[in-house]
């Protein structure tokens, strides 16, 4: 299996995101990561897609995704493409590795966003991969609870999902 990425212009109609989530489940796809915001107009919504599956069937499970009446448009997001993902963890405060939390934090550019007696409460946007390596170096401090935002990505340059659609 590997993992992909895709952004899918759609109409922002009532049920649309249960139609697109419902192809990546007919086609056996498992959605890693997704996120659904309204764009720069309110007529339409971006979903960000991050999926596992088998390649061979990649091309039509997109081909299946233009057939719904409210896909406006699908690009598929290469490694060249700007990701970002937002995570809000929270740490015990414990005396013993409080100072490794702050230290980790400061290094990655975390933000402390909620401290007291018992817990501390971080932020972090990054790229996916970096927020990973974020985790894994807390990990051996007692995380109490994770939040992951989704991947949000856009294309370098000029290029838009917008001017590919057929409006």
């Amino acid at each position: 299996m590997e993992r992909f990425s895709a952004a899918v212009l759609v109409r922002n109609q009532y049920g649309v995101l249960n139609r697109v989530t419902s192809m990546f489940r007919r086609r056996q796809f498992n959605i890693a990561s997704l996120n659904v915001s309204e764009t720069e107009s309110p007529e339409l919504s971006r979903i960000t897609v991050q999926f596992d599956g088998e390649p061979s069937v990649k091309e039509q499970l997109i081909n299946q995704l233009y057939k719904l009446p409210d896909v406006v448009s699908i690009k598929e997001l290469d490694d060249h493409s700007i990701k970002c993902e937002t995570l809000l963890i929270k740490m015990e405060n414990d005396p013993e590795s409080r100072r490794d939390i702050l230290d980790a934090a400061d290094a990655f550019g975390a933000k402390t966003i909620d401290y007291s007696r018992t817990s501390i409460v971080l932020q972090l946007t990054d790229s996916p991969a970096r927020i990973d390596e974020f985790v894994m170096l807390l990990s051996p401090c007692n995380v109490l609870e994770i939040c992951r935002s989704g991947v949000v990505s856009l294309e370098r340059g000029d290029t838009t999902l917008r001017k590919a659609a057929y409006l």
